[in-house]
């Protein structure tokens, strides 16, 4: 991964971005939480477990704000807000949930640097969530002095031919909202195919854990078990690649070859300048979104024209360092 020390202006204030527990949304759903406790154990689930994941993160609240250095302002928001938030120039992230989390923020972000605390490691896997809640006081004041390391974290960006765009720290999905057949034309480095399929991938090396290695999976699996071979099992295991690579693949999903559809560009990778132009051939519901929220998406129907490329932003990832 590309590495370097946070040479950013001096920290002027702290953000920190929290989210609502599971109980929080079941009391929300259910007005208080004796009517949540009454819904959950009639269902025959432990309602305990719901609890102690709401006093775990509470907990870690608490503790990464009384570890907030002195002298520098800071303010708590929550993540249902992020897209009404301007972030200063001076500003410092701090994100205390899952990894959903740091992937919804850093789409916020244009440079200013960000640190993922874990508010319960038994709980959230933490792949981009590189601190502990009792190391995130260290990790806040060299932050702040400006002497913490940071990773580049690349980022996928679609921009439409009238000038909305939208980035993606994972992938992007192009296709039909409602995940029935989607018809397109797919060009990329000279080549073009109108296609029907599932949806396009298009992964970035952050993403390479998830959706894009669902996809090898699957495709190894299937393949393996209607062939055999040894070459395309090892293939389901070299899914995983850079977080600060200067390229992406994309992948169709269950493309279909008909008269009118083809099956020929179905998996590759995009290089820095290079990108996909992606043309709908749908009239409706089509649909462009990033990192698994198909509520933070733009419209693709017929006529419209897309432009899938590495972006030119990036996330700045604080890190341990020695």
């Amino acid at each position: 991964m590309t590495q370097g020390t946070a040479r950013v202006p001096p920290i002027e204030k702290i953000v920190v971005i929290t989210q609502k527990t599971l109980l929080d949304e079941l009391v929300e759903r259910f007005n208080t939480r004796d009517q949540a406790r009454f819904y959950i154990e009639h269902a025959g689930e432990s309602f305990a477990e719901y609890q102690d994941a709401h006093d775990t993160y509470k907990r870690a609240r608490d503790c990464v704000a009384a570890a907030l250095p002195q002298g520098v302002r800071a303010q708590f928001v929550d993540r249902g807000f992020l897209p009404n938030f301007l972030f200063g120039e001076r500003d410092l992230a701090v994100t205390l949930g899952r990894d959903g989390l740091v992937v919804n923020t850093a789409k916020y972000l244009r440079g200013q640097p960000l640190l993922a605390v874990n508010p319960d490691p038994a709980r959230i896997d933490g792949v981009l969530i590189p601190f502990r809640v009792e190391e995130a006081g260290r990790a806040l004041a060299r932050a702040v002095e400006d002497s913490a390391p940071w990773t580049r974290v690349s980022m996928a960006c679609a921009q439409l031919s009238d000038g909305q765009r939208i980035l993606a720290v994972n992938d992007l999905f192009i296709g039909q909202r409602t995940h029935v057949s989607a018809r397109y034309r797919l060009e990329l480095a000279g080549r073009q195919e109108d296609q029907i399929s599932s949806g396009i991938i298009v992964s970035t090396g952050a993403g390479s854990t998830g959706w894009f290695r669902s996809i090898l999976t699957g495709a190894a699996e299937v393949v393996e078990s209607y062939q055999g071979g040894q070459a395309v099992g090892d293939t389901r295991d070299r899914y995983r690649f850079g977080w600060d690579a200067d390229y992406l693949y994309y992948g169709v999903r269950e493309p279909f070859i008909s008269r009118v559809s083809g099956a020929e560009l179905v998996f590759g990778r995009v290089t820095a300048g290079e990108a996909l132009r992606i043309t709908s051939y749908m009239p409706q519901n089509g649909v462009i979104f990033s990192d698994g929220v198909e509520a933070d998406r733009l419209d693709f129907n017929s006529g419209a024209t897309a432009r899938v490329g590495l972006a030119d932003e990036f996330l700045r990832l604080v890190v341990p360092g020695a």
